[in-house]
């Protein structure tokens, strides 16, 4: 099982169902490092000043935002600690909708969700939910101090939650200015009929052992090529680590009774929730998704 790179749960109304995030992709692209040929070791990038080609220390070194062509706002790392989302060990849903309505251009990584032991009951039935349903669940969260808009909907068995761009983060389809001979392409039926057939004639099953990145193989190849000639070098490897903390789960029918009566809504309005708090615990926090 791949472990875990983020602890925490999932909350609507007064529910919480404590999940375990995991990658559901992984870059296979190659990855060349620089190595000093002399010694074979890593060569790090330099902090230079493009306008003098001098060294700077990293104490000289500041951090600015472009506000005008060539003219710069200095900010502070302060400021940029200030501004960073509080890391809240959630996944905040705060609306359902049909999955139809999000445009695919808007998606941008998935993962796979996996239920804490305590969670599973409650787990099913949010996937349940969201497949008789149609719609997917729209969320925020903070990963690695960044928030993100994501949406959760249901993959067979498991729960799937794929990150989302902000909306002014994609351009809009006018941008590539496409002229009436695309908008209002004037096609013969023997045109589509020859179109459709062709599709016919290549399509088939979803095979994806097929496919293979032939680039990655042909440098992979060779890799392997060289090192079986014991054509190795050694270079010393960076050292990692770290992870989190998850959350509890409480009864689910009161919760799901109490979330209809519009008693979840404490949050958004502000008012206390003694009741709810004295009940359960809240979810743990963590300094940041390992």
């Amino acid at each position: 099982m791949a472990r875990a790179i983020w602890k925490g749960a999932i909350s609507f109304g007064l529910v919480h169902i404590p999940v375990s995030l995991n990658t559901a992709v992984r870059d296979e692209r190659v990855d060349f490092d620089w190595l000093d040929k002399r010694s074979m070791d890593r060569v790090g990038y330099k902090r230079i000043n493009k306008t003098t080609g001098k060294d700077i220390d990293k104490d000289n070194v500041v951090k600015g935002v472009e506000y005008e062509k060539g003219r710069y706002v200095v900010i502070s790392e302060d400021e940029i600690r200030k501004a960073r989302p509080e890391a809240t060990q959630t996944i905040d849903i705060f609306s359902f909708v049909k999955a139809s309505e999000i445009p695919l251009q808007h998606f941008d990584t998935p993962y796979y969700l996996s239920p804490d032991k305590r969670g599973g009951k409650v787990y099913a039935l949010l996937r349940e939910t969201l497949q008789s349903s149609g719609k997917v669940a729209l969320a925020t969260v903070v990963l690695h101090t960044r928030q993100h808009l994501a949406l959760l909907r249901p993959l067979n068995d498991a729960l799937v939650m794929i990150t989302l761009r902000w909306p002014d983060e994609v351009r809009g389809l006018d941008t590539l200015e496409l002229d009436q001979k695309v908008t209002k392409a004037t096609l013969t039926k023997q045109e589509r009929d020859m179109a459709k057939r062709l599709v016919e004639d290549m399509s088939g099953p979803w095979s994806p052992d097929e496919y293979h990145d032939a680039f990655r193989d042909t440098i992979m190849q060779l890799v392997r090529e060289k090192a079986r000639k014991g054509k190795l070098s050694a270079v010393k490897k960076p050292k990692a680590g770290g992870a989190g903390k998850g959350a509890d789960i409480l009864d689910l029918t009161e919760l799901l009774k109490r979330s209809l009566a519009g008693k979840g809504t404490a949050k958004k309005t502000g008012e206390k929730k003694s009741s709810a708090s004295a009940e359960k615990k809240p979810a743990k926090r963590s300094r940041k998704a390992s």
